[in-house]
C-alpha cells in the first residue's frame, strides 16, 4: 500500500502550556537575574542498518525534556530535567537560579506574546512509513552496490530519521517553536583486491520527510560508494609537497567549514582564540571568495526556522568578495556587544547549553566552467571527495583527509590516488583561490564542538587553490 503524504493539519499541542511557562520563568528570576529561558524538546528517532545483507539494527526512540538557563551578568546557571510537569520545571528553575546572585527579591512578571505553532516541514512524516518500506531501501542499496563490481566484498547501509519539536521562551519576550524533520541514508562499501581492502562512502541527508526518496536515486548513491572503493584498488600513492589542488563542487565545503567557519564563531572571537579577531573590514581572502552561513535554505541539513534560543534563522554574509564583514553570533555573545543574535545559537539537546554554531556554510559560486579549471591546471591533484579534518582556530592551521582524489596531468584528470592529507592554513588557502566555477552543490555533515554535535551543511563550487601541501607517500 503506497505511503500517503501527511497533512500538517493543526499544530501539535505545546510542549509546555503558556501559563506554566510564565510561572516557571518568573520563579527562575525570583532570586535575581538578567534573563531566564526555557528550552523544551521532544525528539523522536528511528533507524535501521544492513551489514552484509543482514539487518543489524532496527531501532526507535523518544526523548523529552527541558533545559532552563538563568543569566546574571557574566554568570550562567543551567539545569535540565526529563520531567515536563510544572513541578518538574519549577525544580529545574530553582536549581538554575541557585547560581544567581542573592538579593533583589520579589517576583518578576513575565508577559509572553501569543503562541504560533509551526507545522512539520515534511510531506511524508517518516513515522507514518512502515518499517518494511524503510528496509526495502537498504536492500536496494546493497544490491546496487554489489552489482557495480565483483570486487565489492562488503556493504553497509544505514537509514535514520528524526522529528524534533522545540519550544523556546525567555523573559526577553521570546516565545518560539519549531518542528524539524530530518531523513538520511548512507552507504559504505569495501572492495578487495591485490592492494588489499579499500573503502568507499556516500550519503544523502535532508531536512525533509520520507519524500526525500522520491527526489534521490538510492541505487546511484550505492553505486557512487562502490565506485569509490573500486577506484582505490588501482590507486597510486599521492604526491608529497605543495601542489595546485582542484576541489570538486560540493566536495570541499567541509574544508571551509572547519578551516574558516569555526574561526568566525563569536565565542572564539570574544575569547581572542581566532585568527580573525579584530579583522572586520580587512581583505582576508581572494576577491573570488564570498563565504555565507545560511540556516534558512529549505531542505539543507543545517536548516531550521528558529535557532535553539528562539531567534529566527538568518542568512549571514561572513566574507564578501574577500573582505571580512561579520562573525556568527548567539544571544549571549551578541548581548555583550550590544547587538542582535544572527540566529546561530544551537545545542545538541535540552541537556546542553546553546553556543555559537554554523548552519549551512558555503562559498558562493563563480562563473567559470569546471572542466576549464582542470584544463588550465597543467599538474596537480583533483579532490573529488574530502573526508574529516581538524583545525586550530587560533592559528587557522588544518589537516584534512581525502577519500577520493586523482592526479591532474597536462590539464587532464588521470590516475586515482590513495588517501592522503591536505595540510595548510585557512586564511592562506582563502587567499590562494584563483578560480571558482558555477557548479555549486552542498554536502551534509555533523559538526562536533565542545562535546556537542549538530547537523550542518557545507558547500562550494569547483575551485582551484594554487598551492596546498599534500601529505602523500610517493617519493
Amino acid at each position: 500500500m503506497p505511503d500517503t503524504p501527511s497533512s500538517p493539519g493543526p499544530a501539535d499541542a505545546p510542549l509546555v502550556a503558556p501559563s506554566v511557562v510564565e510561572r516557571v520563568l518568573a520563579a527562575a528570576l525570583r532570586r535575581g537575574g538578567d534573563m531566564a529561558e526555557i528550552f523544551a524538546e521532544d525528539r523522536q528517532t528511528s533507524g535501521a542498518s544492513l551489514d552484509d545483507r543482514r539487518v543489524e539494527e532496527l531501532s526507535s526512540g523518544r526523548e523529552r525534556g527541558a533545559g532552563i538557563r538563568v543569566v546574571v551578568g557574566d554568570t550562567t546557571g543551567f539545569a535540565h530535567t526529563a520531567d515536563l510537569s510544572e513541578a518538574g520545571l519549577l525544580r529545574a528553575a530553582e536549581a538554575a537560579a541557585a547560581v544567581a546572585r542573592d538579593g533583589g527579591g520579589g517576583a518578576r512578571v513575565v508577559a509572553l506574546p501569543a503562541r504560533h505553532g509551526r507545522p512539520p516541514r515534511a510531506e511524508v512524516l517518516p513515522s507514518t512509513v512502515a518499517k518494511p518500506r524503510k528496509l526495502e531501501l537498504l536492500i536496494r542499496a546493497d544490491d546496487a552496490a554489489r552489482a557495480t563490481g565483483g570486487e565489492i566484498t562488503q556493504v553497509q547501509v544505514g537509514y535514520g530519521d528524526s522529528r524534533r519539536r522545540v519550544l523556546v521562551a525567555s523573559t526577553e519576550g521570546v516565545l518560539a517553536e519549531d518542528d524539524q524533520v530530518r531523513t538520511r541514508l548512507s552507504v559504505v562499501c569495501v572492495a578487495s583486491g591485490d592492494t588489499g581492502m579499500q573503502t568507499g562512502y556516500e550519503s544523502v541527508a535532508r531536512t525533509m520527510g520520507f519524500e526525500l526518496f522520491d527526489q534521490v536515486d538510492v541505487d546511484e548513491i550505492a553505486r557512487v560508494a562502490a565506485r569509490r572503493a573500486l577506484g582505490k584498488l588501482s590507486a597510486r600513492p599521492a604526491p608529497s609537497g605543495e601542489v595546485p589542488v582542484v576541489l570538486a563542487g560540493g566536495s570541499g565545503g567541509i574544508l571551509f567549514h572547519e578551516a574558516c567557519g569555526h574561526g568566525l564563531e563569536a565565542d572564539h572571537i570574544v575569547k581572542d582564540s581566532s585568527v580573525y579577531v579584530g579583522r572586520v573590514g580587512e581583505q582576508v581572502a581572494s576577491p573570488l571568495v564570498t563565504l555565507v552561513d545560511d540556516g534558512t535554505i529549505t531542505g539543507e541539513w543545517g536548516n531550521y526556522a528558529v535557532d535553539d534560543e528562539g531567534r529566527p534563522a538568518g542568512r549571514n554574509v561572513l566574507i564578501d568578495h574577500g573582505v571580512l564583514t561579520d562573525y556568527m553570533w548567539d544571544w549571549l555573545r551578541a548581548r555583550k556587544q550590544g547587538r542582535q543574535s544572527s540566529g546561530n545559537g544551537r545545542r545538541q539537546s535540552y541537556q546542553h547549553l546553546p553556543m555559537v554554531r554554523m548552519t549551512n556554510t558555503f562559498l558562493m559560486a563563480g562563473t567559470e566552467d569546471p572542466d576549464e579549471i582542470v584544463a588550465q591546471t597543467p599538474s596537480g591533484v583533483y579532490v573529488a571527495k574530502l573526508g574529516g579534518g581538524q583545525v586550530n582556530t587560533a592559528t587557522g592551521d588544518f589537516v584534512f583527509g581525502t577519500t577520493e582524489a586523482y592526479l591532474i596531468e597536462h590539464g587532464r584528470i588521470t590516475e586515482p590516488l590513495r588517501d592522503a592529507n591536505l595540510i595548510g592554513n585557512g586564511p592562506e588557502v582563502l587567499r590562494r583561490i584563483d578560480a571558482v566555477a558555477g557548479d555549486f552543490s552542498m554536502t551534509p555533515g555533523t559538526c562536533g564542538k565542545d562535546g556537542q554535535s549538530v547537523p550542518v551543511g557545507c558547500g562550494q563550487a569547483t575551485l582551484r587553490i594554487i598551492g596546498v601541501t599534500i601529505g602523500g607517500t610517493a617519493a
